[in-house]
């Protein structure tokens, strides 16, 4: 038997709408409470529910009416210091720090986690994954997403920007023999 991981990205925040950097305790915007709803009871049935332990991951679990495991490795990028804050606005007093955040994986700017860091952490719990059999249901982040897509297939840090991760989207990956492989893509739909 193979594994068998979905990674769906939580709902949207306010934050999202303005190119902000999430902060640890950021709630969903209120109209993802309609979305949530309609897919409530409705998704893939899996043996485990895993979620990160930020805020608007475990309000995404709940809408979905899951009970989930919390799970340190699936939290969002540590942003350090720009959390809560635009990226336009961080660009315009700090356009080397973007720069190099944005071109160099290692690069942690802001005084979090780099890019790099990040696909390591992913990397290695994907590591552990891979030898639990079964269906996998992860409620996570866009970025973690990425990591877990660029650390599966083993790309290059930098195609970790070359990957749009949507709200409530769904990746599948499937795992055969410790290696995973990408399944899918797309928008979270209701079984059926």
């Amino acid at each position: 038997m193979s594994a068998h991981l979905f990674l769906i990205a939580h709902a949207p925040t306010a934050g999202m709408r303005v190119a902000a950097f999430p902060r640890d305790d950021e709630p969903l915007e209120p109209q993802a409470a309609a979305r949530l709803e309609a897919l409530r009871g409705k998704l893939r049935h899996a043996d485990r529910y895993l979620v990160s332990p930020a805020a608007r991951a475990r309000e995404t679990a709940l809408g979905l009416g899951l009970s989930a495991n919390v799970v340190p490795a699936l939290a969002d990028c540590d942003y350090g210091r720009w959390r809560g804050q635009p990226l336009g606005e961080i660009e315009q007093r700090e356009p080397a720090g973007v720069a190099a955040w944005l071109e160099v994986p290692e690069a942690a700017p802001h005084g979090g986690e780099s890019l790099a860091a990040l696909i390591a952490r992913v990397g290695a719990w994907l590591d552990d994954e891979a030898g639990v059999r079964g269906v996998t249901l992860a409620i996570t982040h866009a970025a973690v997403v990425r990591a877990a897509i660029v650390a599966a297939i083993g790309a290059p840090a930098s195609a970790f920007w070359r990957l749009d991760v949507a709200p409530l989207s769904q990746t599948r990956l499937s795992g055969h023999d410790g290696r995973w492989r990408l399944a899918g893509l797309g928008p979270l739909a209701a079984e059926g």
